[in-house]
C-alpha cells in the first residue's frame, strides 16, 4: 500500500480539511473538468451552481465551506492561499457575481443564490458530497459532477470513491518496495527487511522522487507545523464564528514561561506544554490560519504538539528524529485511512483525533528508538482509547470541543508511547483489529454524532 506522507500531511488553511480544504480542491477540479469540455467558448451567459449535501450543508457555515468553494472557483489553492487575502476575495465575488477562470469563458456565480445548502439526506456514498453544475442562459444543465470530500483534504469523484474505498488490493498494486496494506504486513516486512517503519516508508517515497526532495518536503511540513504553533502562542483575542471563544494558548504559554523561571515545575507540567502546543495549532485552525492536515484540520494539533514536545523536552532530539517521527506517523495514518476512515463525518472524532493520537504515539515511539512492534503497540493503545468518540462541534465550528480535544489527544499519545516502550511490543489487541473496530463503530454510530451538529454537545450546550 502507498499513501504518501504528503497526502497525509498537506499544508492548507483552517478550519477544516474535509469542509474547507476539500471543497476548495473540488472547485478547482471542476474548473479543470470544464476546461476539457468542447464548445464552451462559443457560449455566453453561462452560470455555475454548487450544492452542498449532508454534513457539508449542516456544518458548512461554521466550517466556512461556502467561502472555500468560492475561493476554489476564484483559483485559490489551499497550500498557497494567503489567509489575509480571503475577506477581500470573498467580498469581491459577492459584488461582481462573476468568475473569470483561466481558459474558460466568463461564468456567472452569485454565492448568495448559486451556492445551495441541501439539508435533506446525504448523498449515498459519503456524508460530505457536493454537486457542481454548469447551466446555460435558459437554465438548462450543460454539465454536472459530484465530488466527495472524504477527510484530510482528499477529494474523489463517485467513480473514484467506488474504486478506492478501502481498496487495499488497488493500493497494494502500486510500484513501491514495501506495499504494506495493514499493520500485520508492515511488521512482517520490517522483520524480513530488518528496516524500521520509517526506513520502509522513506524507501516507498523515494521510489518515485529523489530522496533529497522527500526529506526537504518533510522538513517543510514540520516547518509549517512549528510555525503554526509559534503563531498560536503569540496570538490573543476572540475566535471568529459567534461563540466568543477566547484564545488561551498565548496566556498559558506565558504562564509556563514565568513559572519555569521562578519555581521548580510540577512533574505534570509537561502535560501543560503538550496542551498549549496543541491548542495553539487548533486556535490558529479555528481562525482560518495556515495549518497542516495531520491527518485532518480538526485533529491538526496532536502531531505538532507531540513533535514539539519531542524537540523541546527530549535531550536526544534531532532533526533526523523529527523525520523519523513524521514518516512513521504517516505510515500509520495511511493504514488507518485505507482500512477505515479519517473523516469525522464518516466515523466521528475517533477517526480524526483518535487517528492523530495513534499516529503521534507511533511517531514518538519510533523517534525514541522503539522497535516496529513497540511502534505498532503505541498506535494501538492510543487509538483504542478513542474508540466511540463522537464529532459534535457546537454551532458547527471547529472550536468546542475540538481545541481541547487535541490537547487531550496529545497527552494520550505520549502515555501510549510510554506504555509501549515499557513493554516488548507483544500485546493483546492488534492495531488492525482496533482499526476494524473503529470502522465498525463508525458504521453503527448515529449520523447526528458525525459532524452534523445535530447531537451531543452541539444540542445540549446553548450556542450564544
Amino acid at each position: 500500500m502507498f499513501i504518501s506522507v504528503f497526502d497525509i500531511f498537506k499544508i492548507g488553511i483552517g478550519p477544516s480539511s474535509s469542509h474547507t480544504v476539500g471543497p476548495m480542491v473540488a472547485a478547482a477540479r471542476y474548473l479543470d473538468r470544464l476546461r476539457g469540455l468542447s464548445g464552451l467558448g462559443d457560449q455566453s451567459d453561462l452560470r455555475l451552481q454548487v450544492t452542498l449535501h449532508g454534513s457539508l450543508a449542516f456544518t458548512g457555515k461554521g466550517h466556512a465551506t461556502d467561502q472555500a468553494v468560492s475561493l476554489g472557483l476564484l483559483g485559490a489553492r489551499p497550500d498557497s492561499l494567503d489567509p489575509d487575502k480571503v475577506p477581500g476575495m470573498i467580498a469581491g465575488l459577492a459584488e461582481s457575481r462573476q468568475l473569470a477562470p483561466e481558459g474558460l469563458p466568463p461564468l456567472h456565480h452569485d454565492p448568495a443564490k448559486d451556492l445551495i445548502f441541501d439539508y435533506g439526506p446525504a448523498l449515498p456514498l459519503h456524508a460530505n458530497g457536493m454537486t457542481f453544475r454548469l447551466l446555460d442562459g435558459a437554465g438548462k444543465v450543460i454539465d454536472d459532477m459530484v465530488y466527495y470530500s472524504i477527510g484530510g483534504g482528499f477529494v474523489v469523484t463517485e467513480a473514484e470513491h467506488r474504486k478506492t474505498r478501502n481498496a487495499v488490493e488497488d493500493l497494494a498494486e502500486q510500484p513501491v518496495p514495501y506495499p504494506f496494506a495493514s499493520a500485520a504486513e508492515m511488521l512482517s516486512m520490517a522483520r524480513e527487511s530488518g528496516l524500521s517503519i520509517a526506513q520502509m516508508k522513506l524507501a516507498n517515497e523515494t521510489a518515485s522522487k529523489p530522496e533529497a526532495d522527500v526529506l526537504a518536503g518533510i522538513d517543510r511540513v514540520w516547518g509549517a507545523m512549528d510555525a503554526c504553533i509559534n503563531r498560536g502562542i503569540s496570538s490573543s483575542g476572540i475566535l471568529p464564528g459567534g461563540l466568543k471563544v477566547k484564545r488561551r494558548a498565548g496566556d498559558i504559554y506565558q504562564q509556563l514561561i514565568r513559572e519555569g523561571r521562578t519555581n521548580p515545575p510540577f512533574e505534570h507540567t509537561v502535560m501543560d506544554w503538550l496542551g498549549v502546543y496543541a491548542m495553539a495549532v487548533n486556535e490558529e485552525n479555528a481562525a482560518g490560519g495556515r495549518v497542516v492536515t495531520a491527518p485532518t484540520n480538526g485533529a491538526a494539533g496532536v502531531i505538532p504538539a507531540v513533535t514539539r514536545y519531542y524537540l523541546d523536552h527530549v535531550p536526544s532530539a534531532s532533526a533526523e528524529g523529527i523525520r523519523t517521527f513524521l514518516l512513521t506517523a504517516s505510515a500509520i495514518g495511511g493504514i488507518i485511512k485505507a482500512n477505515a476512515s479519517i473523516s469525522g463525518a464518516e466515523v466521528g472524532c475517533q477517526g480524526e483525533v483518535g487517528s492523530a493520537s495513534a499516529m503521534a504515539a507511533a511517531g514518538l515511539c519510533a523517534a525514541l528508538g522503539g522497535t516496529p512492534e513497540q511502534v505498532e503497540n503505541a498506535a494501538e493503545i492510543a487509538l483504542e482509547h478513542h474508540l466511540g468518540m463522537t464529532c459534535d462541534p457546537i454551532a458547527g465550528l471547529v472550536q468546542v470541543p475540538c481545541i481541547e480535544r487535541n490537547a487531550v489527544g496529545a497527552v494520550k499519545a505520549v502515555t501510549a508511547c510510554s506504555l509501549a516502550l515499557r513493554g516488548d511490543g507483544s500485546h493483546f489487541v492488534p492495531l488492525d483489529g482496533c482499526i476494524e473496530t473503529m470502522r465498525q463503530t463508525g458504521l453503527d454510530m448515529s449520523e447526528q454524532y458525525k459532524e452534523t451538529s445535530r447531537g451531543g454537545l452541539a444540542v445540549n450546550i446553548v450556542a450564544c
